[in-house]
């Protein structure tokens, strides 16, 4: 028991020191929740379906986890294993509301490499971190005492929790992605035709959360602005007549769908979007 509680110890020390260098070396494209591949979303959509991160707020968050990762290290007192413990059950916490209320948000958990909306996974290697966290609370040592004299034990345990950890990590697959991928040409200039745009809308969550609204099934309206293929279609929520229009990205990969909900009398739906 007390080798696995000092394992926990070196573990949460090591993933805290790598999520601060991810979100201080690995950054997001500029205004990223405003922008997909660069071309901006129109200002209404993101502020109906964007929530801005700031920079200083990443740079802050990254220093103290690096913080709290030396600390595990030096010492062993209960105050820093405390507040481990409650930031990893606050990260929990967070991952768990961005999965529930923004399913194509990243969770930015190690910066940059953290832009692909948060899945199962996500939220289960949140929660066994927090597991891990408690498990750390009654460990005897700090994190260089167990390295002084790795135990055998410790090694198996270490590569084991560190194998599994990987496995629920998308952000792994980010990272050797953007080792080997070409650029993709500027996604305003890409051709898309309309049978990828409705195979990428009707499969979205979007598409699911307004479906049974759509009262028609041909779209009332079709344009593309930049990097956007934008889909009207009428509607009808608590007995009013509405507009959905969908916004349905043209980039090679990764492609977002975002949704807007105007009413019907509106004069320019984009405008409304």
């Amino acid at each position: 028991m007390v080798t696995f509680q000092n394992t926990q110890v070196l573990l949460l020390a090591a993933v805290l020191l790598a999520a601060c260098l991810a979100k201080l070396i690995v950054r997001e494209p500029a205004d990223a929740t405003d922008r997909v591949h660069g071309v901006p979303v129109p200002a209404g959509l993101a502020r109906v379906t964007a929530v801005r991160r700031s920079r200083g707020l990443t740079v802050g968050l990254g220093l103290g986890e690096g913080v709290l990762g030396l600390a595990l290290l030096v010492t062993s007192h209960l105050s820093v294993r405390l507040a481990t413990t409650v930031a990893f059950a606050a990260a929990t916490w967070v991952v768990g509301e961005l999965r529930v209320r923004r399913p194509d948000a990243g969770c930015g958990c190690f910066g940059g490499l953290s832009g692909r909306k948060v899945g199962r996974r996500s939220v289960l290697r949140a929660v066994l971190f927090t597991g891990a966290a408690l498990a750390s609370l009654g460990a005897p040592l700090a994190g260089v005492d167990v390295l002084r004299d790795v135990q055998v034990q410790v090694g198996l345990v270490f590569a084991v929790e560190v194998a599994l950890f990987a496995a629920l990590s998308p952000e792994l697959a980010e990272l050797a992605g953007r080792r080997r991928r070409p650029a993709d040409p500027p996604c305003e200039r890409r051709r898309s035709p309309m049978s990828e745009t409705f195979a990428t809308l009707h499969r979205s969550e979007a598409w699911a959360r307004h479906e049974n609204a759509v009262v028609s099934a041909a779209p009332l309206d079709v344009w593309r602005e930049g990097c956007w293929r934008f889909v009207a279609y009428a509607g009808r929520v608590d007995d009013r007549d509405v507009e959905i229009v969908f916004a349905v990205s043209t980039a090679e990969r990764a492609r977002a769908v975002r949704s807007a909900v105007v009413a019907a009398e509106a004069a320019e739906v984009p405008a409304a979007v």
